[in-house]
């Protein structure tokens, strides 16, 4: 919308030259032709770099939501890591408590072996002859024999129980601990995938970040110049500004000195005509006088006799009167104040058609709009003063050049309304 706004005002000041300064000098026309067409290329300029922005933007938009997501799959792998590597611990504990199992199990396989020992020494030593045989046969009885027959038979099951028992544990404890150490290398093994993986990604991420450092620096640069530009294009508006000032002042100036030689021709003119109606009535009366004193000299040779006649003469006077018309000075100043020349009017009120982003906000020089007194022109400071169709504004807004008034209006029906108008514009003291 800035964008948008400075582009107006540019052409608002290109038009403006074109509608109020119908005729000024030729070297002042040249000047402003010359700051237009170089406020014109500030201008292209200044659309291309913002059209760079926009673009530096939208990347710089799109590799920050891709580090975004290089952080996120980072933190993933670092607690898939951290997943593992307690998964590992665990084992690695498992692991140890099964080989302590084992030292148990090999510990009581000892324990059974010294007391299996224990038991054939005992009986090796406390029968004779051919051992269990012989303990058998030394039965005094058939019950006593069968008695002995079971012992034995419960000692040979119970020792060949405990090493069965100790094969099964033994056994088992070995499966358990294959089987623990595989998952230990299986958990090993995806810690080293989640390793590379977050090594790839760790590269990704200095890449992107380093492209992310050199969107930021262009779009510094680019941001940097957008400001020189607008700064530019600002500095030609006030000077185009001032240069169609000058030529209105110009043009005033002309018109003036054209009213004063007419004046001054005229005066003459007509003080030519009255000395010529002097000149003719001074000859007139000369005639006059010549004739009457000729008839004065005739009458006397004719009429020297006669003592009592009268003479009489008829005399003439002519009278000439003469006027001096007065003549009224069309003057640039006025008892109303400075005239500026005959401006371009027209309406706008604080609507967003009007006003786009600035819809509703204060003026420029940050007073609130109110209709019959605010108006935007660029050329005068703020606070100047301007009586318009006998009306007085004060110049509180810009976004119109010198010689274009626009007349702040209570709504925009009302601005419409207003059309395009001309007046003549007094600077007030």
């Amino acid at each position: 919308m800035k964008k948008k706004k400075l582009f107006s005002l540019v052409l608002a000041t290109v038009l403006t030259a074109a509608t109020v300064l119908p005729c000024y000098g030729a070297s002042t026309k040249e000047k402003i032709s010359n700051a237009q067409a170089e406020q014109a290329a500030a201008q292209s300029q200044l659309d291309s770099i913002q059209s760079r922005i926009d673009e530096l933007n939208s990347k710089k938009g799109q590799s920050e939501e891709y580090l975004s997501e290089l952080n996120q799959q980072l933190d993933d792998l670092q607690n898939r890591l951290q997943e593992l590597q307690d998964q590992y611990d665990a084992k690695q504990n498992e692991l140890v408590q099964i080989q302590a199992d084992l030292e148990d199990a090999k510990a009581k396989e000892e324990e059974q072996y010294e007391a299996m020992k224990l038991r054939i020494q005992y009986m090796y030593e406390n029968s004779s002859g051919n051992g269990y045989m012989a303990m058998l046969f030394s039965s005094k009885s058939i019950s006593e024999l069968i008695s002995r027959a079971e012992y034995i038979q419960k000692i040979s099951d119970f020792d060949r129980d405990l090493m069965q028992e100790y094969e099964d544990t033994v056994d088992q404890v070995k499966e358990k601990e294959t089987q623990v150490q595989e998952e230990q290398a299986a958990i090993v093994e995806l810690q080293q995938q989640s390793s590379d993986q977050q090594e790839a990604i760790q590269e990704l991420y200095a890449a992107a970040y380093q492209e992310l450092r050199t969107y930021s620096a262009e779009l510094d640069d680019a941001k940097s110049s957008e400001s020189a530009l607008v700064d530019e294009i600002n500095s030609k508006a006030d000077a185009i500004n001032d240069l169609i000032r000058q030529a209105k002042e110009e043009e005033i100036a002309a018109q003036k000195k054209a009213e004063e030689e007419a004046a001054a021709a005229a005066a003459a003119q007509q003080a030519a005509a009255e000395a010529a109606r002097k000149q003719a009535a001074e000859a007139e009366a000369a005639r006059v006088a010549a004739a009457e004193a000729a008839n004065a000299a005739a009458k006397a040779d004719t009429d020297t006799s006669s003592s009592s006649g009268s003479s009489s003469s008829d005399s003439s006077a002519s009278s000439t009167t003469t006027e001096s018309p007065s003549a009224s000075d069309t003057s640039s100043s006025s008892s109303s104040g400075t005239y500026l020349g005959r401006f371009k009017l027209t309406g706008y009120c604080s609507c967003s058609i009007c006003t786009g982003q600035w819809s509703g906000g204060s003026t420029a020089s940050g007073t609130t709009p109110t209709a019959g007194r605010t108006i935007a022109m660029g050329g005068v400071p703020f606070g100047t003063k301007l009586l318009i169709n006998g009306q007085v504004y004060t110049v509180e807004d810009r976004g119109t050049a010198y010689g274009h008034v626009d007349i702040f209006c209570s709504s925009h029906s009302e601005a419409l309304s207003f059309g395009v108008q001309y007046a003549d514009v007094y600077q007030l003291s």
